[in-house]
């Protein structure tokens, strides 16, 4: 995952300030769960939308 990709997914759950203060070291274990989770659903977006064309 790119760091722009994950920067943009961090900016959007809330907890960019803390990306930015500590590093990504310093996120919660639940926040980088949701950030891979939300990185699935945007590439499952994606594909469907690849094969719907």
């Amino acid at each position: 995952m790119s760091d722009a990709l994950k920067e943009e997914i961090a900016k959007e759950l809330g907890f960019y300030d803390t990306v930015q203060r500590e590093g990504w070291g310093g996120i919660k274990s639940r926040d980088a769960g949701n950030m891979v989770k939300r990185a699935v659903q945007m590439a499952e977006e994606q594909l469907a939308s690849k094969y719907q064309k």
